[in-house]
C-alpha cells in the first residue's frame, strides 16, 4: 500500500540586534528582542497555530488515519515558551493523539555537523532532552539541520549518536536514475536507514502552490493525490518534507492552502493511500539500495549542497572563527556564555551572509552588513571566553586544571560528609553515655 510520509520543520533563530564596533567589550547583550517577539508571534498567528489546529482536526475527522512528523529546533521551542505558550499546549494535544512524531536534530539548528563533531553530538543530546522534558517522548529518527547529510555525518549519527534511522534530501546528483520513493541505507553504515525527500511533490506545495503562472495552477487535493497514485506501482513511499510556514505564511491562507491540506486525507483514502510516520516506515520496510554521499548535501538550492551557508569567504571566515573557541566554551560553566554560544551557531546567521541570492527574510540590507554585525558580536563573545579561559593556555592544560579542580572539590565534599557523619556519631555516643 502506498503511503505518504509528511514532515514539517519549525525553526526560528534569535536574531541579533545592530551591534556596533564600539559595543565590543562594553555591551554583552546581542539580541533584538522586539524583532524576535514580533516575528514569532506574527508567524505563529498566521501559520503555526492555525496549521496545528488544522492537524488536530484532520486527525479527528480521519479517524486517526492522518499522521505527520515535526522537527522543531531548540531555539524555536524556547521562543514558543516565551512568546506563544498556547502553541506548546496544541503540540502536547497532538502528542496525546499518537499520530505525530518528533524528530531529533541539533538544538540550535546549527552547522556543527560540518565543523565541530563534539558540539554536534552535544547539541543533538540537548535537543533530545528538550523534547523529552516538554513532551514526554524521545525521538527515534534523526534529521540534521536543513537535511544536511554525508557519509562522514552518517558515521557520527550511527556510531556515536546511536541512531539507525535518518531523513535527508533526495538529491538528483546522488540518486542519478534512482527514485526517492524507497527506503535506502548509508553506504558506509548499512544499518542506518534513510528516507529521502521527494523534491517535486514537496516543492509543488512549498514553492509553486500559489503561483498563478504555474501550468498546474490551481492545484487541488484531488489532482495532487492522483499524481502520487499514478506513480510506478513499485514506488510505495512518498516523502513530503517542508517548512511548517508553508501553511499560512509562505503560502498565505488566501491561496487556499489550508483547504487543500485538509482535503488530502479524504482523497488519499479514496486512492488507497495511507499516511505514515517515519519510524513506522523504517520498521516495516527494507532498504532497496545503499547511497554513497562523499560531499555534504542539503535541501536548499539547485545544487543541493551547503554553499548557501558556507559558499563564500565571508561565511567561511565567520564559521572558522566560531569553531576555534568551541572546546573552550564547552569547558565553561557560565550559563550566559553557554546560551549565547548556542544562539550564535544558528545556521540563519550564515544564511544572511549569502551572496548567491538575497535571502528574503534577512534582517540586513545586504550580506556584508550581516557579516560585519555577526563578527562584531562574535568578537565580543570571544573576549568573554578569553577572560575565563585565556588562549595563552593550551586546551589540554585547561582540561587538566579543571579536572584537578573538580577532583579536589569532590574530595572536599566527601571529607565534609565524613566529618558530618562523625559529628553525628559523636553526638549520639555522648547522648547515650549520659
Amino acid at each position: 500500500m502506498r503511503t505518504i510520509c509528511l514532515y514539517f520543520q519549525i525553526h526560528q533563530p534569535f536574531r541579533l540586534r545592530r551591534y556596533r564596533f564600539f559595543d565590543i567589550g562594553n555591551n554583552h547583550y546581542y539580541y533584538d528582542d522586539f524583532q524576535n517577539e514580533e516575528i514569532f508571534q506574527r508567524i505563529a498567528n498566521k501559520s503555526y497555530i492555525p496549521a496545528t489546529r488544522a492537524i488536530i482536526d484532520m486527525i479527528s475527522k480521519s479517524g486517526g488515519k492522518f499522521k505527520t512528523a515535526f522537527s522543531i529546533s531548540g531555539t524555536a521551542l524556547e521562543q514558543m515558551e516565551l512568546y506563544s505558550p498556547e502553541l506548546i499546549d496544541y503540540l502536547k494535544e497532538l502528542v496525546k493523539s499518537g499520530n505525530i512524531e518528533f524528530l531529533a536534530e541539533t538544538y540550535a539548528h546549527s552547522l556543527s555537523s560540518l565543523g565541530d563533531t563534539e558540539e554536534f553530538k552535544a547539541q543533538v543530546k540537548m535537543h533530545t532532552d528538550k523534547i523529552q522534558s516538554l513532551f514526554g517522548v524521545t525521538p527515534k529518527v534523526f534529521r540534521n539541520t536543513e537535511l544536511i547529510y554525508s557519509d562522514d555525518i552518517s558515521e557520527i549519527v550511527y556510531r556515536q549518536l546511536g541512531f539507525t534511522q535518518m531523513l535527508t534530501e533526495g538529491a538528483k546528483h546522488v540518486l542519478g536514475w534512482k527514485s526517492p520513493n524507497y527506503v535506502y541505507s548509508s553506504a558506509v553504515n548499512p544499518q542506518l536507514k534513510l528516507l529521502l525527500k521527494n523534491d517535486r511533490f514537496s516543492e509543488d506545495l512549498a514553492m509553486r502552490f500559489g503561483n498563478y503562472a504555474w501550468k498546474e495552477y490551481p492545484l487541488t487535493a484531488d489532482k495532487y493525490i492522483s499524481w502520487i497514485a499514478a506513480a510506478p506501482e513499485t514506488e510505495q513511499v512518498f516523502n513530503l518534507f517542508m517548512n511548517y510556514e508553508v501553511l499560512g505564511s509562505m503560502q498565505a491562507a488566501e491561496t487556499g492552502i489550508f483547504e487543500f491540506f485538509k482535503a488530502l486525507p479524504q482523497y488519499a483514502e479514496k486512492n488507497d493511500i495511507s499516511f505514515s510516520l517515519p519510524s513506522e516506515i523504517f520498521s516495516s520496510s527494507k532498504a532497496v539500495d545503499a547511497l554513497s554521499v562523499s560531499h555534504p548535501i542539503s535541501w536548499i538550492g539547485e545544487e543541493k549542497d551547503c554553499s548557501t551557508w558556507l559558499g563564500n569567504v565571508l561565511q567561511q571566515e565567520a564559521f572558522q572563527k566560531l569553531n576555534t573557541i568551541g572546546e573552550r566554551v564547552r569547558l565553561c560553566e557560565d550559563r550566559r556564555i553557554r546560551q549565547d554560544w548556542l544562539y550564535l551557531q544558528s545556521s540563519d546567521h550564515f544564511y544572511y551572509m549569502n551572496t548567491k541570492q538575497q535571502y528574503l527574510l534577512s534582517p540586513y540590507d545586504n550580506p556584508y552588513e550581516a557579516f560585519n554585525n555577526y563578527m562584531n558580536v562574535l568578537s565580543d563573545f570571544m573576549l568573554r571566553v578569553e577572560a575565563q579561559f585565556p588562549s595563552s593556555i593550551e586546551n589540554e592544560e585547561l582540561n587538566s586544571l579543571l579536572t584537578t579542580i573538580k577532583n579536589q572539590a569532590k574530595e572536599i565534599e566527601d571529607l565534609e560528609k565524613k566529618l558530618d557523619a562523625l559529628k553525628k556519631k559523636g553526638a549520639k555516643a555522648a547522648k547515650e553515655s549520659q
